[in-house]
């Protein structure tokens, strides 16, 4: 894995965090409503299993996925970069968005690294 700082690392994992709670939402609203949550719950679990990962290598913590599960996330966060990519080219230059979107792509690439280092 390359040499990061500890500002990047940082917001990688805030970046995850910020993502997990979205999607929580996301998933706590459509179940309000009665639609299908399959895919967000997938989503949803491939996110922090990516974020236990990163903290796995930079804060030495455990966690208690398997190989299996692990390859499975890897599938669906490498699944989320295109369309966030997408979204980031459309967004205007030096936005919030903008930042927020760099710094997600970051994240996911990261942690897609650190997935494919195990």
């Amino acid at each position: 894995m390359e040499i990061l700082t500890e500002t990047i690392k940082a917001e990688s994992l805030k970046s995850f965090q910020s993502t997990i709670r979205k999607s929580e939402n996301a998933l706590s609203s459509m179940t309000d409503k009665g639609a299908n949550t399959t895919l967000v719950a997938k989503r949803l679990e491939a996110l922090r299993i990516g974020l236990a990962v990163l903290e796995q290598v930079w804060e030495e913590k455990p966690h208690p996925y398997t190989h299996e599960e692990l390859a499975e996330a890897r599938i669906l966060l490498a699944g989320l970069l295109p369309s966030i990519e997408g979204i980031y080219a459309k967004s205007k230059p030096g936005s919030p968005q903008k930042t927020l979107l760099e710094r997600r792509i970051k994240s996911l690439e990261l942690a897609l690294q650190a997935m494919d280092d195990r």
